[in-house]
């Protein structure tokens, strides 16, 4: 089986879209018309990753995530500058004849999300989560409620599930929580206020706070809006938390789960392994001074 017919399968699996589609869900690297050897699933194509497929003779990558560090995630470094590290990258790449493809658009648009649904099933919350769509806004919210349980052991129950080396709480560690929020990323995107006026949608996530959670799990943050709306309804003994595990963490088990549904797809001669990304940061705690 030829690497484009593997990539052909995907596309037909998931929601078809228009013939103009220009994304980001394309090749990144090597040539789709050689026989592959072999699938990796990994959420960000990082050099382990590379290195742990070039170990299991898998010749193609399927990652979530870029490859060359720009958000547009062209097949080819676009700046005017020299990168060392994209180079040698490449070349890691054409010596092994890797192929990547990236799938981001294509899962994130089926119902339900291919990546939540991967995340809510090895984190155990499946069966107690439930989507809602706020209309104007670019992400759907995932309701799950819980045993109650301290922020503390939630965050364990995490880094246990995920694989991560520590996580970031705005709010109380001892407080009980019972009913968490999955949330978008929340970066500076737009939605439509009912006035007709443009918001943020970081801030509207305040509503779900507000509303209908007691602590939250974004993919990301950004500190002067919704970290700081937490931060001061916990100084005000508000009964709020936020959860940072950062954005390939969250996604993480969504390329776990991509494993299960590509075994299906793909005849049994062609081998599918997931690869963990592996948590990018590592945690330095402020020594406490005796």
């Amino acid at each position: 089986m030829k690497i484009f017919e593997v990539i052909e399968a995907i596309k037909n699996y998931h929601p078809q879209f228009p013939e103009d589609y220009d994304g980001c869900d394309s090749y990144k690297s090597g040539d789709p018309d050689i026989e592959c050897t072999g699938v990796v699933c990994a959420l960000s194509p990082n050099i382990n990753v590379i290195k742990k497929a070039i170990g299991l003779h898998a010749n193609l990558i399927i990652v979530h995530e870029p490859t060359y560090y720009t958000s547009e995630d062209s097949d080819h470094w676009p700046e005017d500058f020299e990168n060392r590290i994209y180079e040698e990258k490449k070349k890691l790449l054409e010596d092994h004849g890797i192929v990547i493809w990236r799938d981001h658009d294509h899962m994130h648009a089926h119902e339900p999300d291919a990546i939540f649904t991967g995340v809510l099933k090895y984190l155990g919350w499946e069966q107690h989560a439930r989507c809602e769509k706020i209309p104007g806004l670019p992400y759907a919210h995932y309701i799950v409620d819980i045993p109650k349980m301290r922020v503390k052991d939630l965050c364990h129950y995490l880094i246990d599930k995920i694989g991560s080396n520590g996580a970031r709480v705005v709010g109380d560690l001892q407080m009980e929580v019972e009913r968490i929020a999955f949330v978008g990323h929340l970066i500076p995107d737009d939605y439509t206020r009912k006035d007709g006026s443009k918001g943020e949608y970081s801030v509207k996530v305040i509503e779900t706070l507000e509303k209908q959670a007691d602590v939250i799990l974004p993919g990301e943050v950004i500190d002067w809006t919704t970290a700081s709306y937490v931060n001061d309804a916990f100084q005000l003994g508000h009964h709020k938390a936020l959860i940072n595990i950062g954005h390939f963490n969250w996604e993480e088990l969504g390329m776990r789960y991509m494993e299960d549904w590509l075994k299906k797809l793909l005849p049994e001669t062609v081998c599918v392994t997931y690869v963990k990304s592996d948590d990018i940061y590592h945690y330095v705690l402020r020594e406490e001074t005796v």
